[in-house]
């Protein structure tokens, strides 16, 4: 009887080298680590474009979850991240936020055309009534000369659902105070401003607080990183961050409560349709 020829079986893999493949997007999410259910559907249900699933060729999507921090050095560790991976966009999408199915692929054609460096969805606060949290000015209450499906640019954005172009974030990393969070080296890239101060001058004891979303962002108006960041155009702009209200995320508490409620959207839809 005949031996059987033996053939040779090769495997080639052929790596193209491109970090692009992986680095262009990091979605990082700073938790307490207890989430809603409701809150994993939205965040996992997601419409994912073509060419940007993890189980396809070219895995854009990464992620980072910093679990028991405080916000401003979970943001840092997450830009930490996004630096030393050296990825082309962060999308920041915190544990309470629930985007709509299609965010991803809203967010993607941002992304694509890489027009504007920073983009939010817009969501409200946890509270009766609910305020939307589209900002411009500062002490100014929230701006509401809007209808739902607008563009609305603003100088002020939360970070709950926030796309940003990294060339900004490694702008500010370079100029930013090395700390330590837990065992990690990281940089006050977000701060949460609490400061508190005696005026001998004028005999008055002041105290500064607010939040690392909005300082974020004056810090990003106020010291030139659009310009370093090689966004010159959006420099000189009043109100440079847009908020694409089609990238409406419901906030939910602990208990399950969604805001806005569906009475408020009602009614804002009727107003709406007075408005014409």
């Amino acid at each position: 009887m005949a031996e059987s020829p033996v053939r040779e079986i090769r495997i080639i893999t052929d790596d193209s080298g491109n970090p692009r493949y992986v680095n262009r997007l990091l979605v990082a999410t700073p938790t307490t680590g207890l989430v809603r259910m409701e809150w994993v559907a939205a965040r996992y249900g997601q419409i994912i474009p073509t060419n940007w699933s993890q189980v396809s060729m070219n895995q854009w999507l990464n992620g980072y979850l910093p679990i028991r921090y405080q916000v401003a050095d979970a943001q840092n560790l997450i830009v930490k991240a996004a630096v030393e991976g050296d990825f082309e966009w962060l999308l920041l999408i915190e544990h309470d936020t629930m985007p709509p199915h299609d965010a991803f692929v809203r967010f993607n054609e941002y992304m694509q055309k890489a027009e504007i460096p920073v983009v939010s969805g817009l969501y409200f606060t946890k509270s009766k009534p609910s305020e939307p949290l589209v900002y411009r000015g500062r002490g100014t209450s929230y701006y509401g000369d809007w209808h739902m499906g607008d563009l609305v640019w603003c100088d002020g954005v939360p970070t709950g659902m926030l796309l940003i172009h990294c060339a900004i974030l490694r702008a500010m990393w370079e100029e930013s105070e090395e700390y330590q969070v837990g065992r990690q080296l990281t940089r006050k890239v977000f701060e949460t401003p609490r400061h508190q101060w005696w005026d001998p001058v004028e005999a008055e004891f002041y105290s500064l607080a607010g939040t690392s979303d909005l300082h974020w962002c004056t810090r990003v108006m106020k010291d030139g990183f659009f310009a370093k960041a090689g966004w010159k155009d959006y420099q000189d702009k009043q109100h440079p961050f847009l908020v694409d209200t089609n990238i409406f995320c419901r906030h939910i508490d602990t208990d399950g409560v969604q805001y806005p409620s569906n009475e408020e959207i009602a009614l804002w839809k009727m107003e709406e349709e007075q408005d014409g």
